[in-house]
């Protein structure tokens, strides 16, 4: 079968490629906006991609035509679409109808650390010779790769609920019917999509309601919007888990303040210690859901907990890009406050160094400017901050700049932007820039812009 992709370069469609490449379809794909690691990915499997949306790809003539979220009404390529006689769908039907029935789904859902908390449950499954399929909405650095078929019955999947397509505005999680549901926290967020956070934990409710009761829920106990949101109703057995929270079933010790290492409890007892790479609090918690979620699937605490000694994180998640003279500059996948709170007080945990925070507030969310009175209480605890103000943002960061004071400035173009850091950065200063996006490649123009600077 031919498959042609349409957004073939967001995470999950190209997860959705690397699937459908495996298993033997042919694959082409399309997309606006082409950067690594998504497009390093997709070459290295041989899927031919077509730059922008010019309707005349069509006259390839596959056997489906599968549509991302990207798209919309009005676009020339699905006018033509809609006029022809080709069959279409969605990512998240064509992954539930032809990859995920008959398997084990653990299906990843929260606002903050589905990705990271997805790869390291995908990790602990590995470890235990389990040979997970997944599909995660990032690249896990110990598989190299964002999708897999995989040789188990297991596929664990990264589950948003961003909107499906056009013609499916349902969640794209509802598609999944997992049997095993994570749920890490929730927020407000997609604003482009959702007016309220009630709105949002509605659509958790109808995640709920897929799974089974031979299933299990795992959620952060600590979270109110969550336990809201099970109060509309559960029919499915619950586990809870919180970092600190004496009450929760599953909680932590810390052995280090940074999170380097802790020790996973079960009802107060002793159950596995984590010695890994990792720093931040978050990632603690996205450890203790994906052991918890593992022991629900029959995976001993004690082999989890070795399994996440040798996960190796994933890529844009406080991902270390380079290091010139003792700068070490970091990519970070931040798109709402909180993350970006929770990253900066990750690496300040870590070491006393000046930590150098930059932002571009690319999200449809933050491009809304729906958290701009947050942006700057997230951004307090660097010590310095630059902000980029892209082409198209509605909303003028200057505020936000003047709210942080003098360690605050805007920067309106990239170049000059790299200049700037490239003159007042200096050794031992940690660089974080954070992006959904490729934020013009600054991560490798500042590192080039530093190497080439007088020792």
């Amino acid at each position: 079968m031919h498959l042609h992709i349409i957004g073939i370069c967001g995470t999950f469609m190209g997860g959705i490629a690397a699937l459908a490449r495996a298993a033997g379809h042919r694959v082409t794909g399309s997309d606006a906006n082409v950067y690594p690691p998504m497009s390093t990915q997709l070459e290295g499997l041989g899927i031919a991609l077509i730059e922008g949306y010019d309707p005349r790809q069509l006259d390839l003539r596959p056997d489906v035509v599968v549509v991302g979220n990207v798209m919309s009404r009005g676009n020339a390529l699905i006018e033509r679409l809609l006029d022809s006689d080709l069959s279409f769908t969605s990512g998240p039907q064509w992954l539930a109808e032809n990859m995920l029935r008959g398997r084990l789904v653990a299906a990843v859902a929260g606002t903050h650390g589905k990705t990271t908390t997805g790869s390291m449950l995908a990790w602990i499954l590995e470890h235990a010779g389990r040979g997970p399929g997944f599909l995660i909405g990032g690249i896990p650095a110990n598989f190299g790769m964002s999708a897999r078929a995989g040789t188990g019955s297991a596929f664990v999947i990264e589950a948003d609920e961003y909107d499906t397509a056009f013609f499916d505005k349902r969640a794209k999680f509802v598609h999944y019917r997992p049997r095993h549901l994570v749920m890490t926290n929730l927020e407000y967020d997609h604003a482009d999509i959702y007016p309220d956070l009630a709105s949002i934990q509605r659509q958790f409710h109808h995640l709920i309601r897929t799974v089974p009761a031979s299933g299990r829920i795992s959620w952060n106990t600590a979270d109110g919007a969550l336990a809201a949101t099970i109060a509309m109703g559960c029919w499915t057995p619950l586990t809870g888990f919180a970092r600190d929270a004496a009450t929760a079933e599953w909680r932590v010790r810390l052995l280090e303040a940074d999170g380097s290492a802790f020790e996973l409890l079960h009802r107060g007892e002793p159950a596995g210690v984590v010695r890994w790479g990792l720093i931040g609090l978050h990632n603690v918690e996205n450890g203790l859901a994906a052991a918890v979620c593992a022991a629900g699937m029959g995976v001993a605490p004690p082999l989890a907990a070795a399994a996440l000694g040798g996960f190796r994180g994933v890529r844009r998640r406080l991902e270390l890009r380079g290091e010139v003279r003792g700068i070490r500059v970091y990519d970070d996948f931040a798109h709402h406050p909180t993350a970006v709170r929770l990253t900066i007080e990750g690496v300040r945990r870590q070491a006393p160094s000046r930590i150098v925070a930059v932002l571009e507030p690319r999200s449809n969310t933050m491009r809304l400017g729906v958290h701009r009175a947050e942006l700057a209480t997230s951004l307090a605890g660097a010590d310095r901050v630059w902000l980029y103000q892209p082409a198209g943002l509605d909303w003028n960061l200057d505020d936000v700049a003047a709210s942080l004071g003098p360690k605050a400035a805007v920067a309106r173009e990239l170049p000059g932007l790299v200049d700037a850091l490239a003159s007042e950065l200096r050794t031992g200063d940690r660089v974080l820039i954070m992006s959904n996006g490729g934020f013009g490649g600054l991560h490798e123009r500042l590192l080039q812009a530093l190497q080439a600077q007088p020792s």
